[in-house]
């Protein structure tokens, strides 16, 4: 696998975690999220609410995940870890975007052909949300 591609080691992506990371094609960036499903299969999704695309699930420390669901920390909606579904909240019936990615040689690649390259963490350090409000 390219370098370049390289998110992670597997065994940095625990159960009831995420992992933030960014992706690059070309001057575009984005973040995304790994988790491990139930049958432990490693999934990205983007880092974001569908409700309000500047909300991050995972700030650089972790997203909040509940009886195996990602949870926004603003509006309280809940995504299923296993196909991102949301299952509660504003944006009830949405379904989060996914990166594809492949688990070798005990490491996490980012293997989507709409992105060139990935690496670990946040693109900004700056947050864009404003803190939790539960009201939606």
């Amino acid at each position: 696998m390219d370098e370049d591609r390289r998110i992670a080691a597997a065994d940095e992506v625990a159960a009831d975690e995420t992992f933030v990371f960014t992706a690059t094609q070309g001057f575009e960036t984005t973040e995304g999220i790994l988790t491990r499903r139930d049958d432990g299969a490693v999934v990205a999704y983007t880092n974001y609410c569908p409700h309000w695309r500047d909300v991050r699930f995972d700030k650089g420390s972790g997203a909040l995940v509940r009886n195996d669901e990602l949870v926004c920390g603003k509006h309280g909606a809940t995504f299923e870890k296993s196909d991102g579904h949301c299952t509660f909240g504003p944006c009830e019936g949405a379904v989060l975007d996914t990166f594809e990615v492949t688990v070798e040689d005990d490491a996490i690649y980012l293997t989507d052909d709409d992105w060139d390259s990935a690496e670990p963490g946040l693109s900004e350090e700056r947050d864009l949300s404003s803190g939790s409000r539960i009201d939606f």
